[in-house]
């Protein structure tokens, strides 16, 4: 298979999940491999973003007010650099790099809404397997772990430290590559 050069501007489409908060995520990347002639290793660069829904919320009675406090991941994204090593068509690799998330914290109760956001940076760690099975086209399978600093949210007056953010998230995709 000679079309199994990894060297390529490639566009991808997605979808993902995540286990901890629940919730799901889609978008796409677009990035850059290098491959030597002859050689089996593999470095690249790519950059992605995802509109999303995770979230995570809890509700409680106090007095006779119902309270819900909603914590949600609306878009996130990375940039990322990869190393990995080619087998004819499969590429197994690792990644990682800069990582952020937009976050919005939501109270409400009584009818009543208050709602602050912020974007968290962090990093993201993790590894895949691609697999070109056509002389344009791979599908990838990777698993991703991302930190998130903390931020300072005010709700109703009250300002509070939001803490870490960790989670784990496993994509899937379809990539286009511009030979």
């Amino acid at each position: 298979m000679n079309w199994a050069s990894w060297s390529d501007f490639f566009a991808m489409g997605g979808y993902a999940f995540d286990s901890s908060d629940g919730g799901g995520f889609g978008g796409g990347t677009i990035g850059y491999n290098w491959q030597a002639p002859g050689s089996q290793f593999v470095f690249g660069i790519e950059i992605d973003a995802a509109g999303a829904s995770i979230k995570d919320s809890q509700t409680a009675i106090i007095g006779n007010v119902l309270f819900t406090a909603e914590d949600k991941i609306n878009a996130l994204g990375s940039v990322t650099g990869r190393v990995g090593i080619a087998a004819n068509a499969a590429l197994f690799y690792a990644k990682g790099g800069y990582a952020w998330a937009n976050n919005e914290l939501s109270l409400s109760a009584g009818g009543l809404t208050v709602s602050d956001s912020h974007v968290h940076s962090g990093y993201t760690v993790g590894g895949g397997v691609e697999y070109m099975f056509a002389p344009n086209w791979s599908a990838k399978a990777e698993y991703m772990f991302t930190h998130l600093e903390s931020q300072t949210y005010t709700l109703a007056g009250i300002a509070f430290d939001s803490g870490t953010a960790e989670f784990s998230s496993v994509k899937v995709g379809i990539n286009y590559h511009f030979k």
